[in-house]
């Protein structure tokens, strides 16, 4: 009998977001966790209900492009009858914009990284949104399986400001300070968690690239959400 769990890994979109790699640095631990992996090049799979019944785990790294009714009405119900839903970063947050549905599911939707300064920035640089932030955890973070034993850790990379709605079980914040337009500091979800129907949706925000991908606390954390949140 095989005792494997089925994972479905979903990639592509802006390159910019190294799909391609940034999930091959993960296909690696869910073999060692006893899935079988298959990987695709777009959100086909989500329309064909007999396949996603034996889906598990979903890991999603597609940034921005398209999904029809069909395959977002797919996605939903495979998660609401257990299918985990997990990502990081554009790959699962500025996916599908134009999909209120989609948004409904993952629970945020990415609406900006602040850059640095403009005389800190260079004409045409990525990294003129690179600044320095703190991930903060939250007291509910202390004994949850995705994030207990992590102390508050900080980055040098795009600070994704979210718009989220607290349906979500955050586990970690992120603090944009006051500067202009906003007049005030804007505290957001960094790391959280989502339950729908009988399914779990794991989202985390830092993953821009494989250099923040491999900082071990956004490893730990995006390695142990994929499990957590499978089936």
């Amino acid at each position: 009998m095989n005792e494997n769990r089925n994972a479905l890994v979903v990639r592509g979109g802006w390159e910019g977001h190294q799909p391609v790699a940034a999930t091959d640095l993960f296909i690696p631990y869910l073999r060692d966790q006893h899935f079988d992996v298959r990987v695709c090049d777009s959100p086909e799979p989500y329309a064909d209900a007999a396949y996603m019944a034996t889906v598990d785990l979903i890991v999603q790294c597609l940034s921005m492009g398209e999904i029809t009714s069909e395959q977002c009405s797919g996605l939903s119900a495979a998660v609401s009858a257990g299918t985990g839903l997990a990502g990081w970063h554009g790959g699962i947050v500025d996916s599908f914009r134009n999909n209120p549905d989609y948004l409904h599911l993952v629970g945020g939707q990415f609406a900006c990284h602040p850059a640095k300064p403009p005389h800190e920035q260079v004409d045409g640089a990525q990294d003129n949104c690179f600044i320095p932030y703190r991930v903060t955890m939250l007291p509910e973070a202390a004994d949850h399986p995705i994030t207990t034993g992590l102390a508050d850790f900080d980055l040098v990379t795009e600070q994704y400001w979210v718009l989220a709605d607290d349906y979500n079980d955050v586990l970690a914040t992120t603090t944009h300070p006051a500067r202009a337009p906003w007049n005030r500091a804007v505290t957001v979800p960094a790391i959280w968690t989502r339950s729908w129907g009988a399914g779990r949706v794991f989202v985390a925000t830092p993953g821009h690239d494989l250099n923040v991908l491999r900082d071990p606390s956004v490893r730990t954390v995006i390695e142990r959400g994929m499990v957590w949140a499978s089936r």
